[in-house]
């Protein structure tokens, strides 16, 4: 059974960082891809960002050029590395990894922009 489990959320002000992280309990070698997704309360889970097996990125418009998803193999880590936070990305965060038919989810981990 594959386990993801992210850490990393928080309170933060407007203009602020956080680096979320995501640990599968085995190789992320053996998934297509992995991603974060994040929902807001009463909005529907949106895609945040996705990085392939070769290390190939994609980011929603929202967060293009203020968010960096990347992966360390050796760790079966991938980092969701957020910049020049805004209200509007307050949302439960959400790691997944992708491999054949199946799709896994972690728990999820909080963050809120606020002054």
């Amino acid at each position: 059974q594959v386990q993801l489990v992210e850490s990393g959320g928080g309170l933060v002000q407007p203009g602020g960082s956080l680096r979320l992280s995501c640990a599968a309990s085995g190789s992320i070698f053996s998934f297509n891809a992995m991603g974060w997704y994040r929902q807001a309360p009463g909005k529907q889970r949106e895609l945040v960002a996705t990085i392939t097996y070769d290390g190939s990125a994609y980011y929603a418009d929202s967060v293009k050029g203020r968010f960096t998803i990347s992966r360390d193999n050796a760790k079966n880590t991938v980092y969701l590395q957020m910049n020049s936070l805004k209200p509007e990305d307050t949302a439960a965060y959400y790691c997944t990894a992708s491999r054949a038919l199946s799709t896994y989810w972690g728990q999820g981990t909080q963050v809120t922009v606020s002054s």
